[in-house]
């Protein structure tokens, strides 16, 4: 004799789900998932990404920086309280006193050139844009000794006036 064993939903006083009730839970489902998957758009401002930093301009503050002249690099760099992390001294506190300290450096040198290297970085988020970049270096000594090597470079630009300026920036070399 065969015994007829009820649902466990019946056992516990539920009762089953109708296919209805499946089908809304399976619909409420999928649009979760629909609703999870979609991306967010960016949320900078159109006027923002036109002329945005590239490795373009960032070897053209390089070039600059070649004629071994912190005058021909000023306009790249905003004016004020900023600070900047060169490979020494510790730090400058804005452009007056990096200027000051790198024309001392560089009066060293008869000849330089650097080369933004193709692991070079760049975001943006609206007036704010960083990046970062290998810089590939060769300069002459006034006594004719030529130093080769590599740094990195981290930079954060701000537009202002609708140009943008380095508002902080930080160099460093491998120790070695």
């Amino acid at each position: 004799m065969r015994e007829s064993r009820a649902p466990v939903s019946s056992l516990l006083g539920r009762n089953p789900m109708t296919n209805r009730d499946r089908t809304v839970l399976l619909s409420l489902f999928i649009l979760s998932l629909c609703g999870l998957a979609q991306t967010n758009r960016p949320t900078t401002k159109t006027s923002s990404t036109t002329g945005a930093p590239d490795k373009a301009y960032m070897q053209k503050i390089w070039d600059a920086w070649g004629t071994l002249d912190p005058a021909n690099v000023a306009n790249f760099y905003a004016s004020g309280p900023h600070t900047f992390f060169d490979i020494a001294p510790l730090k400058y506190g804005g452009w007056d006193e990096y200027q000051a300290g790198v024309k001392n450096v560089l009066a060293g040198y008869k000849r330089a050139k650097f080369t933004v290297n193709d692991d070079a970085a760049m975001h943006q988020h609206g007036d704010l844009a960083w990046g970062t970049a290998t810089v590939k270096e060769e300069m002459t000594t006034n006594a004719g000794k030529v130093e080769m090597g590599n740094f990195r470079w981290t930079v954060i630009w701000e537009k202002e006036d609708g140009k943008w300026v380095i508002v902080h920036e930080h160099v460093s070399a491998p120790i070695g």
